[in-house]
């Protein structure tokens, strides 16, 4: 295949890199931007396995947040304060970063606030999470910058007529922003950075040489000073040993609901299940609870038992009495380890990585691009 390559195309489209990013994606993009921005005469090339970023980051529900109560309660219990503190930090940030590099207006952002659901089942749990609300206001003033983040908004559950939930809590500095729009921003602005992005292009080989890393392609053998690894759940292929698991998520949107009026974007079950309003139409997604085991894999697809279940969430809960027509219904993949923080650091001599987003990519995407392209000089 290589023979068949023109000489243009080996002196502009496939010549040394100085810097090489496997995967198109959040952080891979936006390491390849403050690259450039730090390095500006430096030759950065992304390349992209598919027609699109193949894990979560075209994906997503389109999530600006950084951790109900429950969630962050569960968070505290594995790593401490400190550690939660930490990771709040890091995907605050990440979303600050993310809306300075774009701007509100190409990523869709809204701040509509965020609610995290509580069953009738989940009274105690309810009840926790109510008596934590003045520490995590304290505990996360510092990174958010307000004291009045979250607060018990069950008053306003029949705004919403929601079935079999009995409490609701708010946080007010969560919003939403437009998946797709973000990421055509993200790949509008690599190539106005001078940044050469080549989709459909599989890595299949990656090793250290003396002069840097090769990098192994259907198309040709690549060249390249340094290579960063932004490809999350997907990095095992190269690292067996990663502590990086991937996990699927499953997702819906239903059809058009004339009068839908949901704003804000809404967690239920510990985080399990998320839904939010997209135009008229409501976007559900999660179910990974389900069957942990089989979500576990980095192949894309849909499962009855998890389909039927946002089915159920969807007419049963959220919409009761209604059954909306489904018009799409796709997965992405994310990326877990046993680490709250991601993994951004030396894998091989040449080849660096920036993995494991633990499902809040949107959040620490940004972040961990930027701590990617500060440690590769």
């Amino acid at each position: 295949m290589a023979a068949l390559l023109s000489y243009w195309e080996h002196q502009t489209f496939l010549r040394r890199a100085d810097v090489a990013i496997v995967g198109a994606g959040i952080v891979g993009l936006t390491a390849a931007i403050y690259l450039r921005q730090r390095h500006p005469g430096a030759r950065v090339l992304v390349l992209e396995r598919d027609a699109l970023p193949n894990g979560a980051s075209t994906k997503n529900a389109g999530f600006a947040c950084f951790g109900s109560v429950s969630e962050l309660i569960e968070q505290e219990r594995r790593g401490g304060p400190a550690a939660l503190l930490s990771v709040v930090r890091y995907r605050w940030q990440g979303l600050q970063r993310l809306r300075e590099l774009l701007g509100d207006e190409a990523t869709g952002y809204a701040g509509v606030g965020g609610f995290e659901l509580f069953r009738t089942a989940d009274a105690a749990l309810a009840e926790e999470c109510r008596q934590q609300l003045d520490y995590y206001n304290q505990l996360l003033a510092p990174v958010v910058g307000t004291a009045d983040i979250f607060r018990d908004a069950s008053r306003r559950l029949p705004e919403y007529g929601f079935a079999g939930v009995e409490a609701m809590l708010e946080n007010q500095a969560e919003g939403t922003i437009d998946t797709g729009c973000m990421m055509e921003a993200l790949l509008r602005r690599a190539w106005q950075e001078g940044i050469t992005v080549l989709h459909g292009l599989p890595v299949l080989g990656l090793e250290s040489t003396a002069a840097g890393a090769r990098l192994r392609t259907p198309l040709a053998e690549l060249e390249a000073d340094r290579v960063l690894l932004a490809t999350n759940a997907f990095s095992r292929q190269f690292f067996p040993e990663l502590d990086v698991v991937p996990g699927r998520g499953q997702v819906l949107v239903t059809a058009p609901i004339p009068g839908l009026r949901l704003p804000g974007s809404f967690h239920y079950d510990k985080g399990y299940y998320y839904f939010r309003q997209v135009g008229q139409r409501l976007l559900l997604g999660g179910g990974r609870n389900l069957d942990f085991a089989a979500e576990a894999t980095a192949e894309p697809g849909l499962t009855p038992l998890v389909q039927q279940k946002l089915e159920e969430l969807l007419r049963e809960v959220i919409l009761p009495g209604h059954r909306p027509a489904i018009d799409y219904r796709w997965s992405g993949v994310m990326g877990f380890g046993q680490e709250l923080e991601p993994f951004i650091g030396e894998l091989a001599p040449g080849i660096y990585g920036a993995l494991r987003c633990n499902g809040m990519g949107v959040a620490m995407g940004a972040q961990s691009g930027w701590q990617a392209a500060t440690l590769i000089n």
